[in-house]
């Protein structure tokens, strides 16, 4: 990851090292690579490598919950879905599909809220005519806080600091302790103490902000 001071987006963490599968992959050898690559879901591919759906434990799982067959008819019709994916024996067949995905411009932000609205653990990351170029996970995107504090409080100098001294009058000390920030020192108007927390907060790996700043001391 580069310190850019710029937003991380989904290229800066994703993993492009990515196990994938054809339509056309059996419903065991599905399971194995799963099981080898210890991942809980894989984008499924057609042509050149086109993400087409993604296959993930859930859409395994009804081939064992619907095994023994003891479901009333009642909730087999109010699950005709999970149902025909106890009969699928293809990834095709299996698949979620369109595939839930993301361009590897977005902001880890918007990756988050894909994933939080959508109800899924990792997003395969697409370009703009849906060719697979990477996948990111939940734990990618925690990558971020990863950052050194020397790093975090560097960027804000950088970033904040520099950008507020012109109309705050003072340069304000900047530390940082285990992703926590502290801001310090008077500044000309209290109104800019908001946004300087606001600035602070959105430089990627802060994980809070306590902003000790005061007014400025007036000339006697």
């Amino acid at each position: 990851m580069t310190g850019t001071g710029t937003a991380y987006t989904v290229s800066d963490v994703m993993t492009q090292t990515v196990v994938a599968v054809g339509r056309d992959a059996p419903f065991k050898e599905i399971v194995r690579t799963m099981a080898d690559w210890k991942v809980s879901a894989v984008p499924v591919l057609e042509g050149e490598g086109r993400v087409i759906g993604v296959v993930s434990e859930a859409d395994l799982l009804p081939k064992e919950e619907f095994r023994e067959g003891e479901q009333s008819l009642i909730e087999q019709r109010r699950r005709l879905a999970d149902l025909a994916k106890a009969g699928a024996t293809t990834a095709g067949d299996l698949m979620s599909t369109p595939a839930v995905t993301v361009h590897p411009d977005a902001t880890l932000a918007q990756a988050a809220r894909i994933m939080a609205v959508r109800h899924v653990k990792r997003l395969p990351v697409v370009d703009r005519i849906g060719m697979l170029q990477g996948i990111v996970s939940r734990a990618d995107l925690l990558k971020v806080f990863l950052r050194s504090d020397d790093e975090i409080a560097d960027e804000i100098r950088r970033t904040v600091v520099s950008h507020l001294h012109p109309v705050a009058g003072h340069s304000l000390d900047v530390t940082v302790h285990e992703g926590v920030v502290t801001l310090r020192g008077p500044v000309r108007d209290t109104a800019l103490v908001p946004i300087a927390v606001r600035l602070a907060r959105a430089v990627e790996g802060v994980v809070d902000v306590d902003p000790q700043l005061t007014g400025a001391p007036t000339a006697v």
